[in-house]
C-alpha cells in the first residue's frame, strides 16, 4: 500500500496539457494526472516504495498532520542535514512554504501550510529498476520528474510544482575498492593505472572518506561530508579540500552507470557512452538521466600541513585598513596557489555570531575581544611540514604584520598531520547547520581579477554595509590538477575552472519574520549589485553552478561556457522530450514555470 493514504486525484490519463498557445507538464489539476489505480500500480511495481509527500513541518500546523510533540522534534532536527536528507522532501536550504514552528517558544503559524513547489509522490528508489518504472510513468503521463539524493541544494533544483520525485538516497548496493582500476567492459581508452573506489548508490562522502582513510587513500570528495557522492556535486564539477592537488570532483570520475530517459541503464565511459560520460563528468546534474553509480580515482595518502590565519580591526576606524588586508590577501592567492596552497575561508564586515576569536592577546578595555567584523581562512599543503609552510607563507605574513600590525588583531598557526584523513577530520570535514535560506551568488576568479587595481572597490561592493549582514565565502581550490585537467576532453567542467584559483561566494539573509517584498530586495542585491560586482571584475570568467545565482539571465555561459552548445546537442540526443529538467540546468531554456506552477514550454 502506499506510504501515505493521503486523498489522490482521480483523473483520466492524456498525454499532454495545453495552457494557452504553452505545451505544458501535466498538473495535479489536470485531467493527464495519473488515476489512483494507476499511482497504486506504480506502487506494487516498486515493491510498496511509492510516497505521498508531506511537508516535513507539517506536524506544526492545524490539519491532520497536526502533532505537536512529533513537531517539537522536528524543531530541534531542523537544522540537522542527517535529518532533512532522510525525509523525502526535507531540504538543506527549505522554501518558505511550511516553515517550522517553535511551539515551546510560543512561535504560532503566520501562514498555512502548503505543498509549495514540492513533489506530489516520491519513489524511494533502492535498485536501478526502481527508477526505471519511475521515468516511464513519468514518460507516459508528461510529469514534471525531479531527481533527488540528499536534498543539498542550493538553487531549488530539487524541487518541483506537481512533480513526481525519484529519490536515490537509499539506493545502495555498496562501495567497492579496486586495489588497480579495471574497467568494466576493458576500455582501452581508460588510462588510470592506480585504485579506485566504487560507489553503488545514495552514499555520502562521509561514507566514502571513511573507507578511503582505513585504505591509506585519498578520494576527492567535498568540504562537507553529508554531501551525496552521485548527484549534483559530483555532476556539477564538485569541489572540496583535495580538489587542487587531485582534480575536481566531476574529474574523478572513470565511469558511471546512468539510467537514460528511455528507462534503459548503461554503463558510460570514454568507450561507450562517451557522450553522456563527458555531460555527467561536469555538465549538470538531474538533466542527461539519473546516476546510480560511479567509480572514482583513489590516490596515495601525504601528509599534509595546514594554516590558520585570522584578522579583524581592533575598532570601527580601523575599517579601511581591515579591506586593504582583505585585499592584499586575495592579491597571494595564485602565487600561493601555484606553491601548493589551497584551502576555504570567510570575510564579513557583519556577522550574528563571532567570525574571529581571541585566545591569546591582551587587548585595551576599549576593544573587544571576539570580533564579528573579521576575515579567517584554513589553508593546506600537501608533502610538506609546518615549517616548510610557514616559510612559504612568510613574504604574505611579513606584509600583513608590517603594513596592518598595529591596526588589525591577527592570528596565525601552524598544524601537520600525517594523513589527508586526519587533516580532514581535524579542520574541514564538518557538517554546518542548514535548514535555512539566504541569497546567493558567485563569480570564479583568475589571476587577472585578483591582482585587479579594481579587486578592492568591488571587494566592497560585494560585502556592501555592515547592516546587511553579508558573508562572503572563499574556495582557494583552484590551479594545480583543477587547472591541468583541462586537457581532459572527457570533462564537462566549465572550463572556467581551469583558469581561475577562487570561487567566491556571497551570501544574504533575512529575518525568520520578513514578508516576500524584504526577501525580494535581498535577491536584487545580490543579482543586481554583488554579482554584477565580480562580472565586471572577472567578465571572462564564469560561475560555479553548484553556488551560483539562480537568477542569473546569463546561466548559460556562466555555468557552462564553451561546453553550452556541445551539452546542449547530448541533451537532445538522450532526452528530446526534455523529459529531465531542474531550473538552470542544460535544456531548461525551453521552459518556463506559469503563475501557479505549473512547468510549460516557452
Amino acid at each position: 500500500m502506499l506510504l501515505s493514504n493521503a486523498l489522490l486525484f482521480v483523473c483520466y490519463a492524456i498525454p499532454s496539457v495545453v495552457a494557452g498557445n504553452s505545451f505544458c507538464k501535466c498538473a495535479p489539476t489536470d485531467s493527464c494526472w495519473p488515476s489512483l489505480a494507476e499511482w497504486s500500480s506504480l506502487n506494487r511495481t516498486v515493491a510498496g516504495k511509492l510516497i505521498k509527500n508531506v511537508q516535513p513541518a507539517a506536524a506544526c500546523y492545524p490539519g491532520p498532520y497536526q502533532d505537536d510533540a512529533k513537531c517539537e522534534y522536528i524543531n530541534s532536527q531542523w537544522r540537522s542535514q542527517d535529518f532533512q536528507s532522510s525525509t523525502p522532501i526535507g531540504l538543506s536550504y527549505p522554501t518558505e512554504s511550511c516553515p517550522v514552528l517553535n511551539l515551546t517558544a510560543g512561535q504560532q503559524p503566520a501562514q498555512s501550510c502548503t505543498s509549495g513547489d514540492q513533489p506530489v509522490y516520491t519513489v524511494n528508489a533502492m535498485e536501478a529498476s526502481d527508477v526505471s518504472k519511475g521515468i516511464k510513468l513519468a514518460k507516459r503521463h508528461n510529469l514534471r520528474l525531479v531527481i533527488r539524493d540528499t536534498g543539498h541544494d542550493l538553487l531549488r533544483r530539487s524541487t518541483g510544482y506537481g512533480s513526481l520525485q525519484i529519490w536515490i538516497r537509499f539506493l545502495r548496493t555498496g562501495i567497492v575498492f579496486q586495489q588497480t582500476f579495471t574497467p568494466s567492459n576493458r576500455c582501452s581508452k581508460s588510462t588510470w593505472k592506480g585504485s579506485a573506489f566504487q560507489i553503488g548508490g545514495g552514499y555520502t562522502w562521509s561514507d566514502v572518506l571513511d573507507e578511503a582513510a582505513a585504505r591509506g587513500v585519498i578520494v576527492v570528495g567535498g568540504g562537507t561530508p553529508s554531501v551525496g557522492c552521485l548527484g549534483g556535486w559530483m555532476q556539477g564539477g564538485g569541489h572540496g579540500p583535495a580538489a587542487h592537488d587531485f582534480g575536481l570532483g566531476a574529474d574523478q570520475v572513470l565511469e558511471a552507470k546512468v539510467v537514460l530517459a528511455n528507462g534503459h541503464v548503461v554503463t558510460a565511459n570514454p568507450c561507450q557512452y562517451s557522450d553522456i560520460f563527458f555531460a555527467i563528468r561536469g555538465g549538470g546534474g538531474g538533466t542527461y538521466g539519473v546516476v546510480i553509480s560511479t567509480t572514482v580515482k583513489a590516490h596515495p595518502t601525504n601528509k599534509v600541513s595546514a594554516q590558520q590565519l585570522s584578522f579583524a580591526p581592533l575598532n570601527s576606524s580601523y575599517m579601511p585598513d581591515f579591506m586593504k588586508a582583505v585585499e592584499l590577501i586575495h592579491n597571494a592567492y595564485p602565487d600561493l596557489s601555484n606553491q601548493g596552497f589551497s584551502g576555504y575561508g570567510s570575510w564579513a564586515l557583519r556577522s550574528p555570531t563571532p567570525l574571529v576569536y581571541n585566545y591569546n592577546y591582551t587587548l585595551g578595555e576599549d576593544i573587544q575581544s571576539n570580533f564579528t567584523t573579521g576575515f579567517t581562512h584554513t589553508i593546506a599543503i600537501f608533502g610538506k611540514s609546518a615549517e616548510e609552510a610557514q616559510s612559504i607563507f612568510a613574504p604574505v605574513a611579513s606584509n600583513l604584520a608590517s603594513s596592518f600590525g598595529r591596526s588589525l588583531f591577527i592570528n596565525t598557526t601552524y598544524s601537520s598531520f600525517p594523513t589527508y584523513a586526519a587533516y580532514y577530520t581535524a579542520l574541514s570535514g564538518i557538517a554546518s547547520p542548514i535548514g535555512s535560506s539566504a541569497a546567493l551568488g558567485s563569480r570564479l576568479l583568475d589571476r587577472n581579477a585578483l591582482t585587479s587595481p579594481q579587486l578592492g572597490e568591488t571587494l566592497q561592493k560585494v560585502v556592501g554595509e555592515p547592516e546587511q549582514y553579508t558573508s562572503v565565502n572563499i574556495v582557494f581550490v583552484g590551479g594545480g590538477q583543477v587547472a591541468a585537467d583541462g586537457a581532459d576532453p572527457y570533462s564537462g567542467v566549465n572550463p572556467a575552472w581551469r583558469t581561475s584559483y577562487v570561487h567566491n561566494i556571497v551570501a544574504r539573509g533575512w529575518a525568520p519574520d520578513a514578508d516576500e517584498e524584504a526577501r525580494r530586495e535581498v535577491y536584487r542585491d545580490v543579482t543586481d549589485v554583488k554579482v554584477q560586482a565580480m562580472k565586471a571584475l572577472a567578465p571572462g570568467t564564469g560561475a560555479y553552478m553548484n553556488e551560483g545565482d539562480r537568477f542569473d539571465t546569463d546561466y548559460l555561459q556562466d555555468f557552462y561556457g564553451q561546453h553550452a552548445a556541445k551539452l546542449a546537442y547530448i541533451k537532445w540526443k538522450y532526452d528530446p522530450s526534455d523529459l529531465f529538467y531542474c531550473p538552470t540546468c542544460i535544456g531548461s531554456e525551453r521552459w518556463r514555470e506559469d503563475e501557479t506552477g505549473r512547468l510549460c514550454q516557452v
